[in-house]
């Protein structure tokens, strides 16, 4: 996008073209300020869907971003791991508080705590008193090196070769949130264990293929290896980081002799899911409406459960993450509780469900909101200048600054009512020393901001008349600005140009 081109950028205007117009264009400002390698959005308003593309999938080859690439999502494949282990609770195949060893075959507890049982609930709502310890790592490597694959015992049970004391926790299962990818790791095995089929093979056969998904959790599963986005850091410039295949197919592993059961970390359901925007979107979909109109067959009661809140905290049980983490489902992240987790700062919006996710170059989101029909996700498949901790919230900036155009976008969307219809006036616009807002219903306004293009509030001096407000803009930097308003039922945004 040109600088003139951005100049002609003055207004949002009300309707759904303009507006859907309106947010490419600030996805766009986004992509270029954070100097992204690429970013896919997809996002869904009232079974409306819009998606955007931006920047590269293959920096040496020049591909770019479209609909069809496939990113390794990181931890957001937690949450279709969580739909996998779910769909084989709906079948009666064991149930939530039951515990964990006899499916395994053998004893896992936390030494600590002898007797006390770790649950398939703990597992999926991070309660187990599992964390990834000092083991974790050589246990990763030794699962993608070693031939036959070590057990998932061996990193859980005292004794084990990659056994640490630190694998678990001092506090007691099912009372201290700590996240963890162990867990999914054990969730993953016990899907093979309880199923017999490979966690890949049971994942795209009973959950991805009957949503009408074509990511998998094993990339020869994959349409197009060309599809696949390589994830990258700026390390002295553009470095692949994972999945950089340049066209070609990897051989396939060699599993002839690989007992399902045995240690599903193999196939990464912690992270390892490969999976386009849109397709992150049916999955975000179908939890939203409870089933809906699909062809993978759970029922509501599951999948409601699946969404209900398992994990609160209260101030001293659980590891925080920063501030991000405050409440969990069963595999879901309630997001939107706290200032620490907002994802959208304005309108009358409750809990966003969903997850986030980081690995390699990457950062990932994956969220809706059930009261009022809306999704999104957000793919990243790199930053020149990494991931910087939020101004506002526990999420980096760059995914502050989405959160915002998409809020706009979706207040937009979801208030239109009489405050749009009335005479607003802005300008001029272009503007340099001074900025006049006229409204003639202006008494009903509850709350006026002003933000810049990474949506981050800037404080500017005005004076109030009747029908408005005049602001004096002679100390802010040139750059495009938004004037939001709201009051307990409407929200709208207007760009402003400073030059």
């Amino acid at each position: 996008m040109t600088k003139n081109f951005l100049t002609g950028i003055l207004l949002c205007c009300i309707s759904v073209q303009v507006a859907t117009q309106n947010l490419s264009q600030e996805l766009d400002i986004v992509f270029s300020d954070f100097e992204l390698m690429g970013m896919s959005v997809w996002l869904s308003v009232d079974n409306k869907e819009t998606e955007y593309h931006f920047g590269l999938r293959d920096f040496d080859r020049s591909l770019l971003i479209t609909p069809q690439t496939h990113y390794r999502i990181a931890s957001v494949s937690k949450a279709f791991t969580a739909l996998g282990i779910l769909k084989l609770y709906d079948q009666g195949a064991f149930e939530m508080d039951d515990a964990i060893s006899p499916y395994l075959g053998y004893m896992v507890e936390n030494p600590s705590h002898p007797g006390l049982p770790i649950t398939f609930r703990m597992l999926l709502s991070h309660t187990s008193s599992l964390q990834d310890g000092s083991g974790y790592a050589p246990f990763l490597a030794a699962t993608y090196s070693q031939d036959p694959i070590p057990s998932i015992a061996e990193v859980l049970i005292p004794g084990g070769v990659y056994f640490s004391s630190n694998m678990w926790r001092s506090e007691s299962p099912g009372t201290f949130f700590a996240y963890s990818n162990l867990n999914y790791g054990v969730l993953g095995t016990l899907i093979e264990k309880i199923s017999g089929v490979r966690f890949d093979t049971f994942m795209k056969n009973e959950i991805l293929v009957p949503l009408g998904i074509s990511g998998s959790f094993n990339i020869q599963d994959l349409p197009d290896i060309n599809d696949v986005a390589v994830l990258y850091r700026n390390q002295g410039g553009w470095q692949p980081q994972y999945d950089n295949y340049q066209g070609n197919m990897p051989p396939p592993p060699n599993l002839g002799s690989y007992v399902p059961g045995t240690n599903g970390v193999y196939f990464a359901p912690q992270g390892g899911l490969r999976i386009s925007a849109s397709d992150t979107g049916k999955f975000l979909r179908y939890l939203a409406t409870n089933g809906g109109a699909s062809n993978l067959q759970i029922s509501e009661d599951t999948l409601i459960l699946m969404k209900s809140l398992q994990w609160d905290y209260n101030g001293t049980n659980g590891d925080m993450y920063s501030g991000l983490f405050n409440r969990w489902g069963l595999g879901l992240h309630h997001a939107n509780i706290t200032p620490n987790d907002a994802i959208c700062e304005f309108g009358n919006f409750s809990s966003f469900l969903g997850h986030p996710g980081e690995a390699y170059g990457l950062i990932s989101d994956a969220y809706f909101l059930e009261e009022y029909n809306v999704s999104f996700s957000l793919l990243i498949n790199g930053s020149w200048n990494g991931y910087q901790a939020g101004a506002v919230s526990s999420f980096y900036t760059v995914e502050e600054a989405v959160f915002s155009a998409l809020c706009d976008h979706i207040n937009e969307q979801l208030f239109i009512t009489d405050l749009l219809t009335d005479t607003l006036s802005v300008y001029p616009n272009p503007a340099s020393e001074t900025l006049t807002l006229e409204l003639s219903n202006f008494q009903q306004v509850e709350k006026i901001t002003i933000t810049n293009a990474l949506g981050h509030p800037v404080q500017v001096p005005y004076s109030t008349h009747t029908t408005g407000r005049v602001y004096d803009i002679s100390t802010l930097a040139s750059g495009i600005y938004f004037l939001s308003f709201m009051n307990h039922e409407t929200f709208i945004t207007k760009k402003i140009l400073i030059e």
